[in-house]
């Protein structure tokens, strides 16, 4: 008899660890109806399958108790700390049919619990048998392909800003294209005038050749097209095509009775072909701002008016005129006057106390490495003036033009009385 003692022990030893079971918290409470008497009935408690907190095994199943004289003792398994964390759905049945039904979510405890201690809100869950699959917050690694599919989703780029047209950088994010609003935007993501490719232009073209009173064939620099949108001009005078010359390509044949004679002059304005193909018509020009300016009467240089170019509307090619008028009240001394391309000063001149008006235009054309510019203004007073310069203002990004003015006298005053930027195709 010892002998079999000694050898059931150790099976005994193993196997206490299993016979414990897992840990459990009992909720022990007296249940009452509203009209204060107490409950009798049958409580059903359901649940899922689950894992314990001491990773038992948990099968899905339900266990029934009666209430009697409202008096309630269950325990139950802790869910609290399960992940995803599970909830029973208890069921009160009372004088034969089903009074309510709850969600306990228990908490480990070693100390009984009344049911205020465990109810909760009923989770949403779409079971209505007598089991629940309710859950509390899954997180993103638990749910199969959710984080890869999050990080496929597209993201705002660099340049995403509401309130525009957005397009697929070559990251794969969201941009904003940059344009004015009546610009269209292509399926490249750019933005451009609508209407497609527009046509270039070959302004002030010399045409080559001998003017010795003999030659009478010249060649453009590119072919017209379409070739009637070529105006030959010999000195200043306008030549009608097909009587006083023909065109054939970019040959100028001029009839054998206006042959041009020394000292002449040729000057050639044409269309050039559109990046489609397709001759169009001319665009009509863009104006970027327009308005009147402020009034100053310090001695300090200082804004009278300003435009601010966004990003995108300069490219290489563009090319901008600039218009301004001032007006001068008093004849206590002259002023100074300035138009700034952004750090580059395009125009200064200072006028004298009897300039009332001053007037000034100012051209920009664009290339890849900044704009050349020239300018001309004059006054009541001040003589015609003219500038050419190079400026190398990075202008992709936006630019701003300033009109600024100071005067050298006091008590007189000096208005920016209109100015326009205008950006011609």
């Amino acid at each position: 008899m010892k002998t079999l003692l000694r050898a059931l022990c150790p099976a005994l030893l193993l196997a206490a660890p299993v016979l414990a079971g897992p840990p459990l918290t009992t909720i022990e409470d007296v249940i009452y109806k509203a009209d204060g008497t107490r409950f009798n009935g049958l409580v059903t408690i359901a649940w899922p399958g689950f894992d314990a907190p001491d990773q038992s095994d948990i099968a899905t199943q339900m266990v029934r108790i009666n209430v009697r004289n409202g008096r309630l003792y269950v325990r139950l398994v802790p869910t609290t700390t399960t992940n995803p964390e599970i909830f029973y759905t208890v069921t009160y049945n009372s004088d034969g049919y089903v009074q309510f039904t709850e969600t306990w979510s228990v908490p480990p405890s070693a100390t009984p619990l009344h049911i205020a201690d465990v109810r909760i809100p009923t989770p949403n869950t779409g079971d209505t048998g007598g089991e629940t699959n309710a859950q509390g917050p899954v997180p993103e690694s638990d749910v199969t392909g959710l984080v890869a599919d999050l990080s496929a989703r597209p993201i705002k780029g660099p340049n995403f800003a509401p309130g525009a047209v957005a397009l697929v950088n070559s990251q794969g994010a969201l941009d904003s294209v940059a344009g004015v609003p009546s610009n269209c935007v292509l399926v490249n993501g750019s933005s451009g005038p609508c209407g497609g490719a527009q046509p270039g232009f070959m302004d002030g073209d010399l045409p080559q050749g001998a003017t010795d009173g003999i030659n009478a064939t010249f060649t453009l620099s590119a072919i017209p097209t379409p070739s009637t949108s070529l105006a030959l001009f010999r000195n200043g005078v306008l030549q009608d095509q097909g009587v006083d010359y023909t065109l054939s390509g970019n040959v100028v044949q001029f009839a054998s009775g206006n042959v041009p004679q020394p000292g002449d002059t040729l000057l050639a304005n044409y269309r050039l072909p559109s990046s489609s193909g397709v001759s169009q018509l001319y665009p009509s020009p863009q104006i970027l701002c327009n308005g009147t300016g402020a009034v100053i009467t310090g001695s300090s240089m200082t804004n009278l008016g300003a435009c601010v170019i966004p990003p995108g509307v300069l490219t290489a090619g563009s090319h901008v005129e600039i218009k301004f008028d001032l007006a001068h009240q008093g004849t206590a001394g002259g002023f100074t006057f300035q138009v700034q391309w952004g750090a580059t000063t395009l125009l200064e001149r200072t006028a004298a106390s009897g300039d009332a008006q001053i007037t000034g235009r100012a051209d920009a054309g664009l290339d890849q490495s900044g704009a050349q510019i020239s300018s001309q203004s004059w006054g009541t007073v001040l003589p015609l003036g003219a500038t050419v310069a190079s400026a190398t203002d990075a202008y992709a990004n936006g630019l701003t033009i300033n009109f600024q003015a100071a005067m050298n006298g006091t008590g007189d005053t000096l208005t920016l009385r209109n100015y326009a930027v205008v950006l011609l195709p």
